[in-house]
């Protein structure tokens, strides 16, 4: 099987990560077929979360490898190994959806929020919303131990899986690294403009930047063989192409569509997040006005007319345009990375449209 790499998260693409994520879900069942019935709940939410999305972690993977060795076939283990970081990414939206309290997730309650109203419907012992938090932590744990085991299963060959197998792991770590990362920046709050964009830069590399773009582009040409020189030059366009993903996501979580991307408008400002895009608007607002988003980024629950007025501000104090250019910069700098790569042609047409599907996409 191949895939066209001028579409490279086409929907055939798409539809083989998501039968190999079925398949191997389909056996972890199997594997605890002594819990009885017990675990339906959480295998009906796994496969739910595990089910569509854009795929584009397991697209850096599969076209890294392409960009070094060509087309696999056959594509499962490849895809096998590709399709093992939506699990992973699964994993990490429960996670942060349990600790930013969020409602909502791809248009659907979230996790803990579904665990809940499980709860409430069956009549259970003990309060509904602390079992939803629980359970969504072990769902979360579940796809994490399922990621890692949907790698080691793939047999892609035990010598490319060696070499694919350290970036593997600083996935897996690095994302956890940068929720915690996150959870300091927003406590430590008040900073001066210049330090808390480092700071909203650090998280942005560790939470979304590696495990998103960087590690999957160079897992997928680890198992591709490639050498030392070109896994690093991936990892460099990797990373500023992750930042262009995460600033996009900063823009999308307080003006995007809900209907599109899934969670209401504006969740990032009623969580305090300290984005890049907030950074940049305490560093161009008026003295006045940055205190008031301060005030209001310090605020759980916030009126509608609040939302209003605080993308008011990002757009008039220049915020939004300051961050829209930083996106441009970004996916200029690695698309001039993996343009100097001597890569395959449908790895670098493939590499080149995931970049313009990062910097364009609405959801």
């Amino acid at each position: 099987m191949s895939f066209d790499p001028a579409d490279p998260l086409g929907p055939t693409f798409r539809a083989a990560v998501g039968a190999q994520i079925e398949v191997f879900l389909a056996a972890q069942r199997d594997l605890l077929a002594e819990t009885g019935d017990r675990l339906d709940l959480v295998w009906r939410q796994a496969r739910r979360l595990a089910d569509g999305g854009k795929r584009m972690r397991p697209g850096f993977c599969y076209w890294g490898y392409v960009a070094v060795a060509e087309q696999p076939d056959p594509a499962d283990p490849v895809l096998a190994v590709a399709a093992s970081l939506d699990l992973l990414h699964a994993s990490a939206l429960i996670h942060d959806d349990v600790i930013d309290g969020s409602d909502t997730r791809r248009g659907r309650p979230s996790a803990h929020r579904f665990f809940a109203r499980a709860h409430r419907r069956r009549g259970w012992l003990g309060q509904a919303e602390a079992f939803g938090f629980g359970a969504a932590i072990v769902l979360g744990d579940l796809l994490l131990a399922g990621s890692v085991a949907m790698a080691e299963r793939s047999q892609v060959g035990s010598s490319r899986l060696k070499r694919a197998r350290p970036y593997l792991d600083a996935a897996r770590c690095e994302v956890a690294a940068g929720q915690y990362l996150d959870l300091v920046h927003q406590a430590s709050g008040p900073a001066p403009a210049d330090e808390q964009i480092g700071q909203a830069t650090l998280v942005m590399e560790f939470k979304t930047s590696k495990y998103t773009v960087a590690r999957p582009v160079q897992i997928g040409a680890a198992l591709g063989l490639a050498k030392r020189d070109t896994l690093a030059a991936l990892g460099r366009f990797g990373s500023h192409l992750g930042h262009a993903y995460q600033m996009r996501d900063d823009l999308l979580g307080v003006f995007g569509d809900p209907a599109v991307t899934g969670k209401p408008a504006g969740d990032d400002l009623r969580e305090g997040k300290r984005t890049v895009l907030v950074a940049h608007a305490l560093s161009l607002a008026e003295p006045s006005q940055a205190a008031w988003l301060e005030e209001l980024l310090s605020r759980p629950d916030l009126e509608p007319e609040d939302l209003r007025r605080a993308k008011r501000l990002l757009r008039d104090c220049g915020a939004v345009k300051r961050t829209e250019r930083a996106i441009e910069v970004e996916a200029a700098r690695a698309l001039r990375y993996v343009s100097q790569l001597d890569v395959s042609a449908p790895g670098l047409t493939a590499l080149t449209a995931l970049t313009h599907a990062v910097v364009e996409r609405e959801a």
